[in-house]
């Protein structure tokens, strides 16, 4: 349901830039252009976000730095209520860590189609590569007993029927931790901003990503070790004008996003 909502949405957003083209730019252009810029990711797998600066190379191709910290999912989880309290906050039944990932990235951008008017579109590809780190925080429930006695542990099979609800979540932070990884990007962005110090962007694509060892998140021999990842993200930011850094803007409007 979510991967259909997320396609009709982009599908809205690329038909309004379409019928918008036409409307002549007059706008000073810059050339010797870098970018600094922020994205909200939604995963196949979680959320996320990224932090990105874009280095020219030449007039159509830069050079990528990526951060971005996510959050990553098993296919296999759903949440339920407890038996005992239908009226507390759901859960995941048995899941044993919440997944946190960062990873470092280095890549390439290629303008292949630039805007020439107001409510254009920029349509670039680009690829990042890098190490990939995951964090494992291990999970703790509240389960009830006989005596009506309320405990604090991890997941246990044998007594899933007497959880009442999740613990703090910051239990277990003292328990983190870390898998190796790496992963490699490859993705589609369509550039739509009316002015030309300011970012705006769709992205899609496809992340491959793989750890030395699988990630444990569930209680179930089915955790993973390797993942493939579709991801759509909104990218907002800014251009920084390399040939004169020092300069700064006389419309306050170009840096409103």
């Amino acid at each position: 349901m979510k991967r259909t909502v997320a396609f009709f949405v982009f599908v809205l957003f690329m038909l309004q830039f379409i019928f918008a083209q036409g409307e002549l730019d007059e706008q000073k252009k810059i050339f010797y252009r870098n970018e600094k810029s922020l994205a909200i990711l939604l995963n196949s797998n979680g959320i996320g976000l990224n932090g990105r600066y874009s280095r020219r190379i030449n007039a159509f191709k830069k050079t990528l730095y990526d951060f971005e910290i996510v959050t990553l999912k098993h296919p296999k989880e759903y949440r339920k209520l407890s038996n005992f309290n239908p009226s507390s906050r759901s859960y995941v039944l048995g899941k044993l860590n919440n997944v946190f990932l960062f990873r470092g990235g280095f890549g390439k951008q290629h303008e292949i189609y630039q805007k020439y008017d107001i409510g254009g579109i920029s349509i670039r590809r680009f690829y990042s590569f890098g190490p990939s780190l995951a964090l494992l925080k291990p999970i703790y429930y509240e389960f009830i007993d006989m005596n009506q006695e309320v405990t604090t542990k991890k997941f246990d099979l044998t007594q899933s029927d007497n959880i009442i609800g999740k613990a703090s979540f910051f239990k277990g932070f003292s328990e983190i931790k870390p898998r190796p990884g790496a992963y490699a990007k490859l993705g589609i962005s369509f550039e739509y901003s009316r002015f030309d110090k300011v970012i705006h962007a769709i992205e899609g694509g496809v992340i491959a990503e793989a750890f030395a060892t699988k990630l444990p998140i569930m209680e179930t021999k089915q955790n993973y070790q390797f993942f493939l990842t579709l991801f759509i993200s909104y990218r907002f930011g800014k251009v920084i004008d390399t040939f004169k850094p020092n300069q700064e803007s006389t419309n306050s409007g170009d840096y409103n996003y």
